[in-house]
């Protein structure tokens, strides 16, 4: 569909034009314009995965809970074997040690085995929730990229007209990517980061609430600070991805048109463009990463402030004889290890919250596409054509690509079977809108389209579609071998049938010339072979598919004049006896169709053979002859 679109955006000037300034693809730094409504639509598109979700979320849940755990224990051993020490236990050798534990009394040796015990379970409830959000997320991705795919496959060419094939691109690549990993990773740090937090502080605040108020207060400081030095980095950031973003583009614009670039000696410029980007993006480099790099020292210093005040304090806690602040000594080592914990989940949460509004922007740009208007559907009673005679017939035929403009106003003809109909006229005349209405790309206003007497309204678009061949002038080629290529929609043809189309399409000369012959790899678009030999190739594929009809749009633009003849002789036997619609510039290539149309402003001026025209001496005879003027 995408040759459609260029061949539509190149011939008819009054076609919309694709938005400019899009989305390329790349990150989404831009925030969503309905973050509360997309997080539901998410929230709605995750409901069949819910139980998997609460499952893993109260897998993290669990192993928070069981990771605060371990330095509680510890700072249990630690107060007991201090106490002992003390008492003089350690004199006659190591001491049998009773720790109370949940009201237990537990050895060392056994404690040792319960903290075991929780690094265990909580690195399997870890593995085991993330092994099921892995799954879950890799589902959920996949079925989002086949409705993407389906939902393309639905779209009218309206669509691909406004939109940028980049953009496209990057919602089912980086948009459906982003989703998959704020899924796999978010979900499980949210449980975790919040119960890490809650079960944290409230262990904290039965030990002692005077150390927790030393932490909380550190933990702010360093939180506040990050803040400031995240919203001070971020318009460097920017910048970077800015410059990032042009210097991409500059170097894909100059490479890919390096030899336009040699030839009008623009190389200096280029450089000089090149320099001026690659500073901008130096400069604000730098500053964004300088910026970002004081974040850690900064979290780090106010983390040894959080130690020194838990030590300080924590030694006049212990020595206090006050039993409402007293404290044990192992209680200073679980603190320590609680302040090295909590900054962990909540810089998390500080950063999920960055994510999840790039998710919500690349879930939305999805939604957005999901939703957009599919094409008109096929009527319920449809009809087909069993043997098809090529009598195509346009009755006053209005269409326009927006509501208010008509590009075709009134089109009225009548194609009679085996004719060879040229189509000429200016550039915006509406040559190439008259051939994608008759194939159903776009649906008509008002009148009817008929091909053998049947509303092709009334057929189904894959059967209408079948019943024509096309050659463009933009070729399509892809990724693959020379006869794949050939073969693409006429897989059922033997090889006899495609190097007999190839040798009517005089191709089969130059493939037999290349390394493997039919073998050999095309790169992407064909770009390891001439323009001319993939306007051949895409000429023989169409001579394979031998369709009822045939649609030629200036389907010898890119061959030599010696090539053309050949193809021009091969044609008319392609063509014999059947109806075939040849859209052309070169007016002499069409001398020999049987009716000619000549249109302007979406409508046909003239009609006749092109000696009739001629001896008119109207419209068609100043075209014809200024171009004959300027050969």
């Amino acid at each position: 569909m995408n040759q459609h679109q260029q061949q539509q955006q190149k011939k008819d000037a009054n076609a919309p034009r694709p938005m400019m300034g899009g989305r390329h693809g790349g990150m989404n730094f831009e925030k969503p314009k309905d973050f509360k409504g997309t997080m539901k639509k998410l929230v709605t598109y995750l409901k069949p995965y819910n139980l998997k979700i609460m499952i893993s979320g109260l897998m993290a849940i669990i192993a928070a809970l069981l990771s605060v755990l371990s330095p509680w224990l510890l700072g249990l051993i630690t107060s007991e074997v201090a106490e002992a020490y003390q008492a003089g236990l350690f004199a006659g050798g190591f001491p049998m040690i009773s720790i109370p534990v949940l009201g237990y009394g537990l050895s060392i040796g056994e404690v040792t085995l319960l903290i075991l015990a929780t690094y265990i379970l909580s690195a399997f409830f870890n593995y085991f929730q993330s092994f099921m959000l892995i799954g879950m997320t890799q589902n959920l991705t996949y079925s989002m990229r086949r409705e993407l795919s389906a939902k393309l496959n639905t779209l009218p060419l309206q669509f691909f007209d406004r939109e940028q094939f980049g953009d496209i691109l990057g919602r089912i690549t980086n948009d459906v990517e982003t989703i998959n990993g704020t899924l796999t990773q978010s979900i499980s740090e949210i449980f975790r980061s919040i119960a890490l937090i809650i079960g944290i502080f409230g262990m904290m605040i039965i030990l002692s609430p005077i150390l927790t108020g030393v932490v909380f207060i550190t933990t702010a400081l360093a939180l506040y600070s990050a803040s400031k030095f995240v919203k001070l980095s971020q318009g460097y950031f920017r910048s970077q991805a800015k410059s990032n973003g042009m210097l991409n583009g500059h170097i894909e614009e100059t490479y890919s048109g390096h030899t336009v670039v040699k030839v009008f000696n623009h190389q200096k410029a280029s450089y000089e463009k090149f320099s001026q980007i690659n500073n901008d993006l130096y400069g604000s480099a730098v500053k964004s990463q300088f910026i970002s790099g004081i974040m850690m020292p900064v979290q780090f210093f106010f983390g040894n402030l959080a130690y020194i005040g838990i030590a300080v304090i924590g030694a006049f806690l212990v020595l206090s004889t006050n039993p409402l602040i007293a404290i044990q000594v192992g209680i200073i080592l679980t603190f320590i290890q609680y302040t090295r914990q909590i900054n962990q989940p909540i810089q998390q949460i500080g950063s999920i919250a960055n994510v999840l509004q790039s998710t919500a922007a690349a879930s939305e740009r999805i939604f957005n596409m999901l939703a957009q208007q599919d094409e008109t559907p096929d009527r319920t009673s449809l009809k087909s054509l069993e043997k098809v005679e090529g009598h195509v017939v346009f009755k006053d035929v209005h269409f326009g690509y927006v509501p208010e403009t008509d590009v075709i106003k009134g089109f009225s003809a009548e194609i009679k079977p085996g004719q060879k109909v040229a189509i000429v006229g200016p550039t915006g005349a509406g040559k190439t809108t008259i051939v994608n209405l008759l194939m159903r790309f776009y649906e008509i206003k008002s009148g009817s389209i008929e091909i053998d007497g049947v509303d092709i309204r009334d057929m189904s678009r894959k059967d209408v579609r079948s019943l024509f061949g096309m050659v463009l002038q933009d070729t399509w080629l892809f990724d693959g071998s020379v006869y794949e290529n050939i073969t693409y929609g006429s897989q059922d043809k033997s090889q006899e049938e495609v190097i007999q189309a190839a040798k009517l399409a005089q191709t089969h000369h130059f493939i037999e010339s290349l390394p493997e012959g039919y073998q050999f790899g095309l790169g992407e678009n064909g770009q390891n072979i001439s323009q001319g030999q993939r306007q051949l190739l895409t000429i023989s594929r169409a001579m394979l598919a031998n369709r009822p009809m045939l649609i030629l749009d200036e389907a010898t633009s890119s061959v030599d004049t010696r090539t053309e003849v050949l193809i021009q002789k091969a044609m008319e036997a392609l063509m014999k006896d059947r109806t075939s619609f040849v859209i052309a510039h070169r007016l002499s290539t069409i001398k020999d169709a049987d009716i000619i149309f000549v249109m302007n402003d979406g409508n046909i001026l003239e009609q006749g053979n092109h000696t009739d025209l001629l001896a008119r001496n109207g419209f068609y005879s100043k075209l014809y002859y200024s171009q004959f003027d300027a050969s």
